[in-house]
Parts: C-alpha cells; sequence; structure tokens
C-alpha cells in the first residue's frame, strides 16, 4: 500500500497550489479519502474530506470557499485544490485513506510566505 503525496511548495500568500495523492496496493474507490494538516508544535488538523464516489465533501470552517478536494478513481488519486493561500495554512499536509483500513501517506510540505 502506497499513499505519495506530492505538489507542495513555497508560495507567496494569496497564490495557490494543487495537491495530489497517487494511491497504490488497495482498493482506491471503496475509499474515503482525507487531507489533513500539520503545523509545526501542533496537532494534525482534518482539512478536507471526499466519499469514496466522491458525490459527499467536507472541509474545516477556515478552509471553505478557498480549497477544494476532488478525487479520480480512474487514475487512484485525490486532489486538494488550494486558492486564496495565507501564512496559517502553511503545513506539512497528509493524505489519509478510510475504509477496512487506514492509510497515511508521508507527507508534502506547503510553505507560504512573503
Amino acid at each position: 500500500v502506497q499513499l505519495v503525496e506530492s505538489g507542495g511548495g513555497l508560495v507567496q500568500p494569496g497564490e495557490s497550489l494543487r495537491l495530489s495523492c497517487a494511491a497504490s496496493g488497495f482498493t482506491f474507490s471503496a475509499y474515503a479519502m482525507n487531507w489533513y494538516r500539520q503545523a509545526p508544535g501542533k496537532g494534525r488538523l482534518l482539512v478536507a474530506g471526499i466519499s469514496s464516489a466522491g458525490g459527499s465533501t467536507n472541509y474545516v470552517d477556515s478552509v471553505k470557499g478557498r480549497f477544494t478536494i476532488s478525487r479520480d478513481n480512474a487514475k487512484n488519486t485525490v486532489y486538494l485544490q488550494m486558492n486564496s493561500l495565507k501564512p496559517e495554512d502553511a503545513a506539512v499536509y497528509y493524505c489519509n485513506a478510510v475504509g477496512s483500513w487506514s492509510y497515511w501517506g508521508q507527507g508534502t510540505q506547503v510553505t507560504v510566505s512573503s
């Protein structure tokens, strides 16, 4: 089983990033997918989630209207489009699969700084 995040980087406030998480080794379409983030010295926070078929999504209040989670079950990939990034969005972002088991990726760093 692998979850491999990509797309992180350094951006200025107001800019955008698109994170991707490529899954393998399990039946991706049977799993709900989440994006978490963890800033230095803080706990892991659920940022966004999407149901297995993609018909239902949820977001933490602080990212509503700015972030969009989506998935492509044909490509075994989940995405997080992040717009209007703020310094407080800076963190390591983790992909999480939830179903019969729970799997985690290794994380990708997002830095928002001018």
